[in-house]
């Protein structure tokens, strides 16, 4: 045995006691409250190196979103200048527009009333010298005239050649009043003329036997000359009122005329060999169209056929052929039972291609191993007050190979269902 330790005493007091658990917990705790003093403060200084990073991304952000601020106002600034400076170089334009376009109308006109006062001016002046030159041929005329007309028992008689000149003058003046009027003038001018000739007649005949015949000549063209100059001018000015046009203007216009109705006569032609091409492809089209269904429908083409013929039909109109496809295959002409059924297998594939699923699956009905010979239960009679009972052999029995795949798809079933069953205990 070993013996218990000695405790010695000093200075008369027993020493203290040290408990080694109690000291390791302590120091535990020590040590423990420095890892989490040390912990808080580098979570503290973790947290204000966040705060701070936070506040300088945060700073960062509203500097940029400043900046773009900033940017976006400039931009739009820019942009509203922008559209202030093109409107009022639009306004400036449209100004300058208009005053070019006021300028140039005060330009014109002025351009067109010079025109017309120097028209009207040369009009004036071809008038005073057809006046003037109308005076110096009567001038010319008349003393051959008087001449002639002289008789000194009949001294009045040598007033005739005034009343020819000047029964001329008179006639033309008529004749301009009478178109000034709209009204006919042709006969005022052919008397002026008459009256011109019969005083050149007098001329000529007095001239050759009292004068000349550079006398009898001058004279009596003197007396057509005048008068015919003045109606010149005076049927010119009514062309020239009445709007008609001159020879050349005539002429020009015929051509254009002939021109026109050339091209007309080309354009129509070119129209009538387009529509007998289009009737004649869309005849093609349509015998094409008839021999197309005819081949691919025959059924229906027959019937159709025999509809024209009792609708009064010469051929088989678009409105024949749908009441024939609909009377034989129940649809319009693009649609039938076969079209139906295979659009539906089309979009029972896209749908199984969609949902990621076979598309031939086992019938999910209740009695889907039952073959089409197992008679259904049937209802009770209300007539009958008890139900038939089956008997032994009523039901032909199933084929060997339906049995045998009948106890697969058992077998199947059952392996699957503890398979599951083995999964959910695992788990």
């Amino acid at each position: 045995m070993t013996a218990a330790p000695v405790e010695k005493k000093i200075n008369g007091h027993e020493p203290p006691r040290f408990d080694p658990r109690a000291l390791a917990e302590a120091e535990a705790i020590r040590t423990r409250a420095a890892a989490d003093a040390e912990a808080a403060r580098i979570k503290a200084q973790g947290e204000a190196e966040a705060e701070k990073i936070k506040a300088a991304e945060e700073a960062r952000k509203q500097k940029i979103a400043n900046d773009k601020a900033e940017a976006r106002a400039r931009e739009e600034q820019a942009a509203r200048e922008a559209r202030i400076a093109k409107l009022n170089r639009e306004r400036e334009e449209e100004e300058r527009a208009a005053r070019d376009a006021k300028e140039k109308a005060a330009a014109q006109e002025q351009a067109d009333e010079a025109k017309a006062a120097e028209i009207a001016a040369a009009e004036e002046q071809w008038r005073q010298y057809a006046l003037r030159f109308y005076t110096v041929c009567a001038i010319v005329a008349m003393p051959v005239q008087i001449a002639a007309f002289y008789n000194p028992h009949a001294l009045w008689l040598m007033a005739a050649p005034i009343m020819l000149e000047g029964g001329a003058w008179v006639v033309l003046k008529g004749a301009r009043a009478a178109a000034a009027s709209h009204r006919p003038h042709w006969h005022y001018r052919l008397i002026a003329w008459l009256l011109a000739f019969i005083a050149a007649g007098i001329n000529l005949w007095h001239g050759l036997n009292a004068f000349d015949p550079a006398t009898a000549i001058g004279t009596a063209f003197a007396s057509v000359a005048g008068p015919g100059v003045y109606d010149l001018h005076e049927h010119g000015q009514l062309r020239k009122r009445d709007g008609k046009l001159s020879w050349r203007q005539r002429r020009a216009a015929a051509k254009a005329a002939k021109a026109e109705a050339a091209r007309k006569a080309a354009e129509e032609k070119r129209r009538a060999v387009e529509k007998e091409a289009a009737e004649k492809a869309a005849a093609e089209a349509a015998e094409k169209l008839a021999e197309a269904r005819a081949k691919e429908f025959p059924k229906v083409w027959q019937h159709a056929l025999r509809l024209a013929a009792a609708l009064g039909e010469t051929t088989v109109t678009e409105a024949v052929w749908k009441r024939a496809h609909r009377d034989i295959e129940g649809a319009d002409p693009s649609e039938s039972a076969e079209i139906i059924r295979l659009r539906n297998a089309a979009e029972a594939r896209v749908e199984a291609a969609r949902q990621k699923r076979p598309v031939n699956t086992v019938s999910k009905t209740t009695n889907a191993q039952r073959a089409i010979q197992v008679k259904g239960p049937r209802k009770a009679s209300s007539y009958t007050p008890v139900p038939p009972r089956r008997r032994r052999g009523d039901t032909p029995k199933f084929h060997p190979a339906a049995r045998s795949l009948a106890a697969e798809a058992k077998r199947a079933a059952n392996a699957t269902r503890t398979n599951s069953k083995v999964d959910e205990a695992g788990q």
